[in-house]
C-alpha cells in the first residue's frame, strides 16, 4: 500500500508544505509539538480542507484541490485513534467495539472480533463501562473499535501521549501486535523516540512545517545529521537482535549484527525477535579492545560519519556489521583518540544501560 500525500496549508505562525510517499508498515510522523503532524493526519482523514493539495492511497485520489475532488471523511474507509480514546460514555467496552462495525465496508464475523479481542486483551472488560477503565485499557478499547471499522489504514494522532510510563509500557506491546499480526498501514504521530523506535517502519522528521527527512526508521534515527532534531537525551539508534539463551544470573543473550550482546530481558524466549534502542549517550569508544572493564558489551564498529552536536560534542555514526549505532562523545575525546571516519574502533555499551521500554 502506498499512501501519497502533497499539502500547502497556512496556520498562524507558520506554513505547512510538505509532500511524502508513505509505504506499507507504521510510519511515523516524527517531530516537536507545533511542527504540523496533526494537521496531517486530518487532511488525510478529511477533518481538514487544506488550500492546495492532494491525498492518495493505491491511486485512490481521496483529495485533489486542483481537480476539485474532496472525499467526505465516511468515505474514505481510514480508522482515527485521537490522543483522548472518545468512547461512548453509556456504552460498555462490548457496545463500543461493536460500534465501529456500524462503519465498516464488510462485516468482520465473530471468529475475527474474538481474534482482536484476544489481541488486545480485552476479554475481561467487555461489560465495563469507560468510566472504570484506566487510560491504557480505554486506548485499547479505542484501537479496537478502529479496526473493527475494517479500515483500509489507521490513523493514530499521540494515542499514548495522555499515559503515564507505566501504561505506556503496558499497551506498547499490544500495539506491536497490531504492527505484525494486521499488516494495517498505520500512520503514527509522535514526538516521544522511544515510541517510534520501538513501532515505526518507517520515519518521516517533520520541523516547522517541512519534512526534513524520511526513510527506514533504523537508517533516520541513526543519521547523525538529524539526531538533533531529536534532542541531545533521546538521540540514539536502533538495531535488530535475536534472544539466544537466557543466562542463569536474568541476562539475555541476544545475537546482533555485530555480535552477541547481554541485556537484562527476562521475558525474551529463546528464538523471539527485538529491536533494540541504544542510546548515543550510552555508546563509549575505544580504539583496541579494552579488558578490565565491567562492561559486558564490546561490538567492532567503523566509524562512518563524525556530525557536529550542540556544545562541545560530537555525532559519530558507527557501522555494526549491516546496521547503524549512533554514538555521542566530546570533541576533546574524539581529538584525544585521534577518531576520524573509515576508521575502526570499539563500542562499548553498558548492559544496565538498556532500559526495558527501550527493548520491543
Amino acid at each position: 500500500m502506498m499512501l501519497e500525500i502533497a499539502l500547502h496549508h497556512r496556520h498562524t505562525g507558520f506554513t505547512l508544505d510538505i509532500g511524502l510517499r508513505a509505504p506499507d508498515g507504521v510510519t511515523a510522523l516524527f517531530g516537536p509539538s507545533g511542527a504540523g503532524k496533526t494537521t496531517v493526519v486530518n487532511a488525510v482523514a478529511g477533518l481538514l480542507r487544506p488550500e492546495r493539495g492532494r491525498i492518495a492511497v493505491n491511486g485512490e485520489v481521496l483529495l485533489d484541490t486542483e481537480a476539485g475532488i474532496f472525499l467526505p471523511p465516511h468515505a474514505r474507509r481510514v480508522g482515527y485513534v485521537f490522543q483522548d480514546a472518545r468512547l461512548f460514555p453509556h456504552l460498555s467496552v462490548k457496545s463500543n467495539l461493536l460500534y465501529g462495525r456500524r462503519f465498516a465496508s464488510s462485516r468482520k464475523d465473530g471468529s475475527e472480533i474474538d481474534r482482536i479481542v484476544e489481541m488486545l486483551g480485552l476479554g475481561a472488560l467487555l461489560e465495563r463501562r469507560p468510566a472504570s477503565l484506566s487510560g491504557g485499557e480505554k486506548s485499547r478499547v479505542a484501537l479496537g473499535r478502529a479496526i473493527l471499522s475494517n479500515p483500509r489504514m489507521l490513523l493514530m494522532d499521540e494515542p499514548l501521549a495522555a499515559l503515564d510510563a507505566a501504561r505506556k509500557a503496558e499497551i506498547l506491546p499490544y500495539f506491536e501486535r497490531l504492527r505484525d499480526e494486521f499488516q494495517l498501514p498505520i500512520l503514527y504521530v509522535s514526538h516521544a523516540p522511544a515510541e517510534v523506535a520501538r513501532l515505526a517502519t518507517t520515519v518521516a522528521l517533520i520541523e516547522a512545517g517541512h519534512l526534513r527527512g524520511i526513510g527506514p526508521a533504523r537508517e533516520i534515527l541513526s543519521d547523525p545529521s538529524l539526531a538533533p532534531a531529536l534532542g541531545m537525551r533521546e538521540a540514539g539508534a536502533v538495531i535488530s537482535g535475536r534472544v539466544v539463551a537466557q543466562e542463569e544470573d536474568g541476562l539475555a543473550r541476544i545475537e546482533t549484527a555485530g555480535g552477541e550482546v547481554l541485556l537484562p530481558y527476562p521475558s525474551g524466549q529463546p528464538g523471539q525477535a527485538l529491536r533494540l534502542r541504544i542510546h548515543a549517550g550510552d555508546v563509549t569508544l575505544s580504539v583496541p579492545r579494552p579488558a578490565g572493564l565491567s562492561a559486558l558489551n564490546i561490538l567492532p564498529v567503523v566509524i562512518k560519519q563524525i556530525r557536529p552536536a550542540d556544545g562541545p560534542s560530537v555525532y559519530l555514526r558507527l557501522a555494526l556489521g549491516g546496521e547503524h549505532l549512533l554514538a555521542r562523545l566530546t570533541t576533546r575525546s574524539v581529538s584525544a583518540l585521534g577518531l576520524t571516519e573509515g576508521r575502526m574502533c570499539h563500542a562499548i555499551i553498558k548492559a544496565m544501560s538498556v532500559a526495558s521500554e527501550d527493548v520491543g
